[in-house]
């Protein structure tokens, strides 16, 4: 569990990372004590009154978290393909989200996927879709529609798990964004 004043760190390396690429403030190192020194994957979230705004994350845990979230921030706000990039305008009315990620857990059956508490990667050659557990939550899916939306991100057709071959493996994120401390 990340201590309160570490996730306040992380959203503010986030937002000041992506300020920074507008010239708004300038980079500087991150912190390197705790939990923002341990390598974990993280994903930053961006919305704008509710809509989704951007979101990008790093899977592997191979870099301290705060490089990991300072990265993130800056892609889900210039590069989601979804997206037009975040402009200068925008940044006083993003809100950011960050999950960091836990450890990965093959997945055997569909009754080992809890929704709200799991989220899912699958797998297959060089196909890869990730969905965090919020997703199946905010859209009211229960487990099976998890896993083919999840199989769906991933360019899968919705049955790629377990008859056809891929890879699925549960996760756990621990959530927070600035609407909860600010």
């Amino acid at each position: 569990m990340i201590p309160e004043a570490q996730r306040r760190q992380l959203l503010e390396i986030a937002r000041d990372a992506i300020a920074a690429t507008f010239g708004r403030a300038s980079s500087q190192a991150h912190p390197t004590d705790g939990s923002l020194a341990r390598e974990a994957g993280a994903f930053v979230t961006l919305h704008i009154h509710g809509e989704l705004r951007g979101c990008i994350g790093q899977v592997e845990a191979d870099r301290p978290l705060a490089d990991v979230v300072a990265s993130c921030a800056v892609s889900a706000a210039r590069s989601d393909p979804r997206f037009p990039p975040v402009t200068p305008e925008e940044l006083d009315i993003v809100d950011i989200e960050v999950s960091v990620l836990s450890g990965f857990d093959p997945v055997h059956s569909i009754a080992d996927i809890e929704v709200g508490r799991h989220g899912l990667l699958i797998e297959s050659g060089w196909r890869r879709g990730l969905l965090l557990p919020q997703v199946a939550t905010e859209w009211g899916w229960d487990a099976p529609t998890f896993l083919a939306q999840t199989c769906r991100k991933a360019g899968l057709p919705s049955d790629a798990w377990p008859s056809g071959g891929a890879s699925l493996y549960r996760f756990e994120a621990e959530v927070f964004s600035e609407k909860e401390h600010w």
